[in-house]
């Protein structure tokens, strides 16, 4: 009996060190490891001495360990590879977002530029007011309108869970968001504080694009009202239809329509939105004094500056790189930025010789200010289509786009007759509507969406063609309706006086270019001017 026991205590005894030599082995190649690493990382010593190559740098002794007793764990290195990924991504959105904040100054330069001298000041002083103005009232609640149902995003931002819907044929549809303002309470989030950077610039850059439309023209007190309206509403109920957890996204879900309305960085959201804004304003304000003669003709109203514009050019174009790479909302696991960036480039490109060599063969010239704006036209027809089309496809896009712009220019002043001083309704608005039916046809289907040119069918076309009617059918509308009450409200334009003298004494109380001698105004516009004070 005793011997039973004993045996029965050996192999208990025997089976709990197989277990424990079982658990040792499964578990101690990875502990071991990371401690032999550990061990072998440079010492504090050793770094001392300087790290000219930068093989030393960054080792695994630099992962935050949570529990000095326990030492380094497996759990260790997963966080700090979690948060590395997710650091990265804030890193590359924030960047991306401060290069289209720059772009405020390639729109000021090539505004201004396009514009007289006597206007100079207040035309800067749009572009650089509208970044107030439209930030201000996004803070205060156009965030919450767009992206207030949008967690989820980078890593976090979960405090965005309240999207706005209805309910039709059976299928929920997201109106507005509805957390999100102030950027208090659960939105107070390091993600969130991303998100809101990265897509208030985007907002500021849809506000700017009106001031053009306006210059030269545009009370400056109607302006900053009618600029934080669009901020804080007219532009964040598009984007969120667009962008945020809003029905033109659900398109494809709800109605099998592609791939949902599709606008990458934001040819319809931004720049369309911008221009249609832009051309409701124009509407109402009218052209000019002298851009018209009494029998329909135009006459060209030169700007000041064409250098300005053409370095404002520049700048916007560098500042792209951050609109449409940036728009991927980080760079691991995001490596189409590459794509992204290189079509970006494409279109510009070659937007830049369709409208140069278009207004060569028309007016026997290159003509600086229209192949500036072929380059902008490029890249805003690029904009939404830019992830999802192959270079062939983004250089054909710009090329289009080149022509069209020229084309549209010219319909819009002499068919519309609506006096547009820097193109912003062309460049802008024909050129990101157009940029959404590209979408449609070009995408290749190698990120996601397949148009009609790649088999595709019509599916995708169809939703974007959706998405235009809303722009044309809500922004424009909205956009003309704002500006008509502010028009019987406060007056949108200044008077005759004010603007035969140029609004920046005026308006601003300060010249752009006090020391200057200004040049007389062409007999045609000094005629009109001397009409309409009389």
């Amino acid at each position: 009996m005793k011997v039973k026991k004993i045996k029965l205590m050996l192999g208990c005894v025997l089976a709990m060190v197989l277990l424990a030599g079982a658990t040792g082995f499964a578990q101690s190649p990875t502990t071991l490891e990371l401690k032999d690493t550990l061990g072998k990382a440079p010492t504090a010593e050793t770094l001392t001495k300087g790290d000219a190559a930068g093989a030393l740098t960054g080792t695994i002794s630099d992962v935050t360990v949570s529990d000095e007793a326990a030492g380094l764990t497996l759990g260790d290195v997963g966080n700090q590879v979690g948060q590395n990924k997710i650091a990265i991504n804030f890193m590359w959105t924030l960047i991306a977002g401060f290069m289209v904040m720059f772009m405020q100054a390639g729109f000021a330069f090539v505004e201004a530029g396009l514009c007289r001298a006597k206007n100079a000041n207040h035309t800067y002083m749009m572009n650089f007011a509208v970044y107030a103005c439209g930030l201000f009232a996004y803070w205060l609640i156009g965030f919450s309108i767009q992206m207030g149902g949008c967690g989820g995003a980078l890593g976090g931002a979960l405090g965005l869970n309240t999207e706005h819907t209805i309910n039709l044929f059976g299928k929920t549809w997201g109106i507005f968001g509805g957390t999100g303002m102030f950027l208090s309470g659960q939105t107070y989030d390091v993600a969130v504080m991303v998100i809101f950077l990265f897509q208030m610039v985007f907002m500021d850059t849809a506000l700017t694009i009106v001031t053009g439309a306006g210059a030269e023209r545009w009370k400056f007190l109607t302006f900053c009202v009618s600029s934080m309206i669009m901020g804080a509403f007219t532009y964040p109920l598009f984007a969120n239809w667009a962008w945020g957890t809003g029905w033109l996204g659900s398109l494809g879900d709800n109605l099998g329509l592609g791939a949902n309305y599709s606008d990458f960085a934001g040819s319809g959201v931004v720049h369309a939105v911008g221009g249609l804004s832009g051309l409701g304003l124009a509407l109402i304000m009218g052209p000019r004094i002298g851009k018209y003669n009494r029998d329909g003709s135009s006459n060209s109203i030169l700007g000041h500056d064409i250098s300005a514009v053409l370095v404002g050019c520049f700048i916007l174009a560098f500042g792209w790189f951050g609109f449409n790479p940036g728009s991927t909302l980080g760079a691991s696991g995001a490596l189409r930025i590459s794509t992204i960036a290189v079509n970006t480039m494409l279109a510009g490109c070659t937007g830049t010789f369709g409208a140069m060599l278009y207004m060569w063969c028309l007016k026997g010239k290159p003509d600086a200010s229209m192949s500036g704006n072929g380059l902008l036209a490029g890249l805003v027809a690029i904009t939404a289509p830019c992830a999802w089309v192959n270079t062939m496809g983004a250089a054909i896009i710009g090329v289009l786009a080149g022509v069209l712009v020229c084309l549209s220019a010219a319909y819009v002043e002499n068919v519309m007759k609506v006096d547009d001083p820097v193109g912003a309704v062309s460049v802008h608005g024909t050129c990101g509507l157009f940029g959404l039916i590209a979408v449609g046809l070009f995408a290749d289907g190698s990120y996601g969406v397949t148009g009609l040119f790649y088999g595709g069918g019509i599916n995708q076309l169809v939703a974007q063609l959706i998405g235009i009617s809303t722009l044309i059918g809500f922004v424009f509308t909205t956009s003309f309706v704002i500006n008509w009450v502010l028009d019987i409200l406060m007056g949108q334009r200044t008077s005759a006086e004010s603007e035969v003298e140029g609004l920046d004494i005026p308006e601003m109380g300060q010249l752009g270019y006090p020391e200057y001698v200004l040049k007389a105004e062409p007999e045609v516009l000094l005629a009109a001017e001397q009409g309409a004070v009389a």
